[in-house]
């Protein structure tokens, strides 16, 4: 199983970005997929989830109402598109999936700095 994250950067508050995962080793549209982060000095936390046809998401309450899911299954990617981004939001973002629960990539890194 392999998950590669990328679309993170430098962004002010207030701005948008949106995080990509591509997945390989598995059959993608068999399983869930979440994302994660981690910010300095603090533990890994849930971001929100999707469910393997797309149809059903959650998330965070820290997210909701900013923070988007989506996926293409004929891609094996999920998508984060993060809007009003927030000082807060600065994490490592990793994606998730329940096909292979102890697999993590190498995330990509999210800055929300004026």
């Amino acid at each position: 199983v392999q998950l590669v994250e990328s679309g993170g950067g430098l962004v002010q508050p207030g701005g948008s970005l949106r995080l990509s995962c591509e997945a390989s080793g598995f059959t993608f549209s068999d399983g869930s997929m979440s994302w994660y982060r981690q910010a300095p000095g603090k533990e890994r936390e849930w971001v929100g989830y999707i469910a393997n046809n797309g149809l059903s998401t959650r998330y965070a309450p820290a997210v909701k109402g900013r923070f988007n899911m989506s996926r293409d299954n004929a891609k094996n990617t999920v998508y984060l598109q993060m809007n009003r981004l927030k000082a807060e939001d600065t994490a490592i973002y990793y994606c998730w999936t329940s096909m292979s629960p102890n697999s993590w990539g190498q995330g990509t890194q999210v800055i929300v700095s004026s």
